[in-house]
């Protein structure tokens, strides 16, 4: 295989040296639970607390506010239970059709037990209309919980709109911020939503390891229970994943502004080059507001699983849509709610880029993609689908 080029960050980020560094120290010598009162065990505590606090400063909330868990998903299905726990007689949840699958599945589920769901639609470039949310809140409604940057487009939601009318509807409203946390500036506090989910694998740092914002005045029932996490979330917590996490958290918080400027750079350079380079492409969800790393594009007349075995073998790295999805027969769903045909679905690919992304792996990807989009497009047959290969 040729050396690795990686436009795949939404699906999962490579761990940071500094990260690496300094979660070292916790899978070795200072390997202590945090729960025991002996010195080993006051030093992992002291740890959990400053990783704690940095997360806490990279998404606006009090250091209080954030409790740690496994993952993104974890966070979404402890966020959605809460608030069904508030008040078990209102049995009315709101979310959109372009959620992630921890919120989708878990409202799917929940509707087999007599909730009702309401989806929200977005128009062709991914937006949501705040006035159809408002308008779909009723007396029984429990919570809202939506996306702030759709994982595969990138579309951002208004959130300042949304929080405002949660807030004088009184409706909790839970926010996933997995793809939102370390892209765009992100104070909790101000927002002044419920809850919120975060995921450490997103920021340079390794998987199995989330966070939960809890709104220090929400009204909150765990759903794992025990005594760690302030009673908050029960289990031993992985120490050296979430030092891990804080450190990423520090560095995400510094390098947001520049960061994001030079990585939306980037994207454009990419994206405008194969709008121009490639006859036939079309960018899938609305160039603003959008994450300033994200690029989802439809390339007519190819199929996107073979596209990504022919650029595997090239080291090119991206996807056909969410990675929690992969190995689906079915066309992405958000593309499908934005009104794409799943012909078009089928054809379409997700970029996605990093801090580590250069300029020469731009110019990489530029002469890989169309060269690979031109092959597949000679063997289709005429007028037939576009050609599925074995590789």
């Amino acid at each position: 295989m040729s050396e690795l080029l990686y436009l795949d960050h939404n699906a999962t980020t490579p761990i940071a040296p500094e990260v690496r560094e300094a979660m070292m120290p916790w899978l070795e010598n200072d390997f202590g639970n945090p729960s025991s009162v002996y010195s080993l065990g006051r030093r992992a505590a002291a740890a959990i607390e400053k990783a704690r606090e940095q997360v806490a400063l990279l998404v606006g909330a009090k250091t209080d506010e954030i409790v740690f868990n496994s993952c993104g998903t974890e966070a979404t299905n402890t966020a959605i239970h809460a608030a069904l726990a508030i008040d078990p007689d209102k049995r009315h949840i709101i979310t959109s059709t372009v959620e992630h699958s921890a919120t989708v599945k878990l409202c799917e589920h929940l509707a087999t037990r007599g909730y009702e769901i309401t989806w929200l639609p977005v128009n062709k470039e991914g937006l949501l209309d705040p006035t159809a949310l408002e308008e779909a809140i009723t007396s029984e409604t429990a919570l809202v919980t939506l996306l702030w940057a759709n994982n595969e487009t990138g579309v951002l939601f208004p959130l300042e709109e949304i929080s405002a009318i949660t807030a004088r509807k009184k409706v909790p409203l839970h926010l996933d911020a997995v793809q939102a946390a370390g892209k765009v500036p992100i104070n909790l506090e101000e927002l002044g939503v419920q809850y919120a989910s975060l995921s450490a694998h997103k920021l340079y740092a390794p998987k199995g390891v989330g966070a939960l914002y809890v709104n220090r005045r929400a009204r909150f029932t765990p759903l794992l229970r025990g005594s760690q996490e302030s009673g908050k979330r029960g289990g031993t917590q992985n120490i050296a994943s979430i030092v891990a996490f804080g450190k990423a958290s520090e560095l995400a918080r510094n390098h947001l502004l520049s960061g994001a400027e030079r990585i939306a750079g980037l994207r454009d350079r990419f994206e405008l080059s194969l709008l121009s380079m490639v006859g036939g492409v079309r960018r899938n969800g609305t160039d603003e507001p959008r994450l300033p790393n994200t690029c989802n594009l439809t390339f007519s007349g190819i199929e996107a699983e073979t596209a990504l075995l022919l650029f595997d073998k090239e080291g090119l790295c991206c996807s056909a849509g969410s990675a929690c999805s992969s190995g689906s027969i079915n066309p992405s769903h958000v593309l499908t709610a934005m009104g794409v045909t799943r012909e078009e679905a089928r054809s379409s690919l997700r970029f996605s880029f990093g801090r580590t992304t250069t300029d020469a792996e731009i110019d990489r990807a530029l002469e890989i993609i169309p060269r690979i989009v031109a092959k597949l497009r000679t063997l289709q047959p005429a007028g037939g689908s576009p050609v599925r290969m074995n590789t």
